[in-house]
């Protein structure tokens, strides 16, 4: 299953990761807190780290159509959810190096 990984420079990570999270909450199964976020669609999933001055976001699904609706739904989401930010993402192949291991409770 292929695994891909951002890092998006923004001063509101915890915001913005919390804001896209609640809404995902009626189309998959989420986990979240301030710091940690994690959804899971019948497609893939993702997990989010929202530091001081970056959101890391770390995400799997299965290779084709699955991982393309993935990484596009990810990136238009954060991008509509991130008001004047307008963040975007650079995806990036691989697992997130040294991402956090724990789980939203």
């Amino acid at each position: 299953m292929p695994k891909f990984h951002a890092r998006v420079a923004t001063p509101r990570a915890s915001r913005n990761m919390t804001r896209l999270f609640k809404h995902f909450a009626h189309k998959g199964e989420v986990r979240l807190d301030e710091q940690r976020a994690e959804v899971v669609f019948v497609f893939g999933e993702c997990r989010m780290f929202a530091g001081p001055e970056q959101l890391l976001i770390d995400c799997q699904a299965e290779a084709g159509e699955a991982e393309k609706r993935l990484r596009f739904v990810i990136a238009d989401h954060l991008n509509r959810f991130s008001g004047d930010e307008a963040l975007q993402v650079e995806w990036q192949e691989g697992p997130l190096p040294d991402a956090p291991a724990e789980r939203p409770a």
